[in-house]
Formats: C-alpha cells, sequence, structure tokens
C-alpha cells in the first residue's frame, strides 16, 4: 500500500509551521541561544502548584462535565466581569477548552460552512488560516502596515468584506507584532460589523499582557456580545503553557454547538489542570502584576536594544513580542534567521511565518531572562555588524 496517496489532499497541502522548522534545526545544534518560543520564563505560581497537588492526592482525577468545572466556570464568569467588564452566565456561556487553541478551532468550525470567507489580519498567529481551510473555509488575509501600528483599520475591514464573509479574527493584543486595539479603534471596527452582521472570534490570550493601559475586549462593547467569541487561557497570564487550558465565552447557542464538537473529540478539559485554574484566577492577581511589571521592563530593554543596532522597531503595547524591521539588511526574512542561526547560533523566527505582511521583519520573544536576552542580543549585534563588512 501506497499509504501516502491513502492522506487527505487538504491535509498533505498545508504548510508545517514556519515556527517550528528554525527550532527544529536550532535543537540539533549546540550552544544556540533561543528567541523564538512564546512561553513565559516564570514558573506557575506556587499556590496554583499546590492546589494542583493536592486534588491528586485526593484522587480527584475522574470527568469532569463537558464544558468544565462548575466552580471553574463561575470563576472565570467572575475573573472576566472584574477585568474587563464581560458579564457571562457561568452554566451556558462558558466552555473550558484544552488550550486556547482548542477554543479557536471550536469556534471556527461551529460558524463555517462550506465557502464561507473568515477575514484574518495578518501578520498572526499561525493556526488561524488552517483551521479555516481544514474546516473547507476561505481564510482571506488582511495585511496589516507598521504605519498603523498594525492595527486593523475600518477601511481594510470594510474592503474585504464580500457576501461570503462569516466571520472575522480579531488577534489582539497580537502575536508576534506586539500590537494593541484601543477602544476607540475597537469601536471604529464595531461599527462596520454590526452593519454587515459579522462574528467575531476575538482571541485574548494576551489580554493580561498589556502595557500603558487596560486590555478593552471588543464584546464590551454594544451589540458586539451577541456576535463574538472571547476566546483566552491560562497558559500566557499565569504561565501555564503545559497544563493544556483555556477556554471560550460567547452566546450560548454558539457555546452549545461548541460544546458537542468539544464532547465528541475531547471530552473534557484535563481534571487536575481545571481544579489549579480556579486558583490562578480566584488568588493571583500578584502574581500577574509581577510578571506584567518584569515583561515591560523587558520590553523596553529590547526596544531600545534593536533600534541602538539600526533595526527600527515598533514598540509593542501587549504580549511578549517585538517585531524588529531588518529590511536595512538587504536580506529577506527567511535568509536573515537561517544566517543569524548559523553565524551567531541566536535562533528568532522569520516574519513571514506569520503571513506574506510578516516579510522583513523578523519576530523576538522576550519571554526570557535579562541575562538571556542581553547574549543573544550581543550576538546580535556582531551579526549586523559582519553584515555591514560584507
Amino acid at each position: 500500500m501506497d499509504l501516502e496517496k491513502m492522506l487527505s489532499d487538504r491535509t498533505v497541502s498545508l504548510k508545517p509551521s514556519g515556527i517550528r522548522r528554525f527550532f527544529d534545526i536550532a535543537n540539533e545544534m549546540e550552544g544556540v541561544i533561543a528567541l523564538g518560543v512564546g512561553e513565559p520564563d516564570f514558573k506557575t505560581p506556587y499556590s496554583v502548584r499546590q492546589a494542583a497537588i493536592q486534588n491528586l492526592q485526593h484522587g480527584q482525577t475522574r470527568y469532569t462535565a463537558n464544558a468544565g468545572l462548575s466552580e471553574l466556570r463561575r470563576a472565570i464568569s467572575d475573573y472576566l466581569k472584574r477585568k474587563f467588564d464581560l458579564a457571562y452566565d457561568k452554566k451556558d456561556e462558558i466552555l473550558v477548552t484544552v488550550g486556547g487553541s482548542e477554543a479557536i478551532d471550536l469556534a471556527i468550525r461551529a460558524f463555517l460552512n462550506p465557502g464561507d470567507e473568515v477575514l484574518i489580519p495578518e501578520p498572526c498567529f499561525v493556526c488561524y488560516s488552517p483551521i479555516v481551510t481544514l474546516t473547507s473555509g476561505v481564510p482571506v488575509s488582511i495585511q496589516t502596515r507598521e504605519e498603523d501600528e498594525f492595527r486593523l483599520t475600518p477601511e481594510q475591514l470594510e474592503a474585504a468584506i464580500t457576501p461570503k464573509t462569516k466571520m472575522l479574527v480579531l488577534p489582539y493584543p497580537n502575536n508576534p507584532t506586539g500590537a494593541v486595539m484601543r477602544r476607540e479603534h475597537l469601536e471604529a471596527i464595531a461599527e462596520v460589523i454590526r452593519r454587515h452582521d459579522i462574528i467575531v472570534l476575538s482571541d485574548e490570550i494576551y489580554a493580561e499582557l498589556t502595557y500603558n493601559g487596560r486590555h478593552v475586549s471588543i464584546a464590551s462593547l454594544p451589540g458586539m456580545k451577541e456576535r463574538t467569541i472571547v476566546v483566552n487561557g491560562f497558559s500566557k497570564t499565569f504561565a501555564m503553557t503545559g497544563w493544556r487550558l483555556g477556554y471560550a465565552a460567547g452566546p450560548a447557542a454558539a457555546i452549545k454547538q461548541m460544546t458537542k464538537l468539544h464532547q465528541y473529540a475531547i471530552m473534557c478539559a484535563p481534571t487536575t489542570a481545571q481544579y489549579a485554574a480556579i486558583v490562578a484566577l480566584d488568588h493571583c492577581e500578584e502574581n500577574i502584576r509581577q510578571m506584567r511589571e518584569e515583561y515591560n521592563t523587558r520590553r523596553r530593554f529590547v526596544v531600545d536594544a534593536f533600534n541602538k543596532m539600526g533595526l527600527h522597531t515598533f514598540e509593542p503595547e501587549g504580549a511578549f513580542y517585538v517585531f524588529p524591521c531588518i529590511k536595512s539588511t538587504g536580506l529577506g526574512s527567511e535568509e536573515f534567521c537561517e544566517r543569524l542561526l548559523y553565524e551567531k547560533k541566536v535562533a528568532v523566527v522569520p516574519g513571514n511565518a506569520f503571513g506574506d505582511s510578516g516579510e522583513g521583519f523578523i519576530r523576538v520573544s522576550y519571554s526570557y531572562s535579562v541575562q538571556h536576552l542581553s547574549a543573544a542580543l550581543r550576538r546580535i549585534a556582531e551579526f549586523l555588524q559582519e553584515l555591514k563588512g560584507e
């Protein structure tokens, strides 16, 4: 049997993640300093780890309800109201998922029919377009611009809408650019969305990592809660990446269908992680504040370092990434990253891994210690000096 001929054409045609390719190479090399993985370097708060241990010791390891523990959904509901002025009923409007990624997948699959178009502002996280494709939908890229601070503008949105448009992905705070949408920007976008009756998938996984102001969810604006699925999780906010826990909040009719898909594919999110997450939401506000302050210090340090090197760097207002422009070097994004990896053993991600509009940029994560960042930045500065001498 020729197994490759038996595989799904749609699956085979998908390109592998542009993020992973560089780190597969880096993992085979000695002495590489990685600045690419979007994972907090902090430990999960001690109280959260302790709660998980205690629940394991008490034997609380059975399946939970498909939608998640009632007490966790209560904690999520309280948290969303307290932090973002969002009111969701714990019974019918919240679904606990295996990471924010599952929530994104469920939301897209619950709404799309074959041929439906999904508008995706780029540069952005790599999963949206492949999920739309696998759902027989049509991903439509909207290329945001640095001169607009990588925000989606109402003019761009209006121009991209067709009779087949079903959904808009709103990935802010943004990975990879660190861009945010403030209230005034969201209000302009919301006006277009309401007029065309479009569903919004608002990926707010970096909501707590917003600097110089508070995150605003588009679902909190008039007329938007009824047409928005809010996705969030615990990976970035509470340094719980390996716990694999996220959630979706939205209208009961949508959450009902998403829960049905979750029921067949997953059953329920990890039980131990769910019990631990209750403690995270209810008792770890100080941990969030401390992490955000540390990230903010690193943010300023890294942006300043790249600008001093001569690589113009947009100042991010959220998440934990910077997106330096490397066009002045004369190298494309992939060539720059490959040479930096092989010549200086520093791993970063080419901007075009996040969409065509990312060409000419690189993504650098500052979710690392200042010592780690400093060592990498010295090597990058050396690399740039050597390029000038060629």
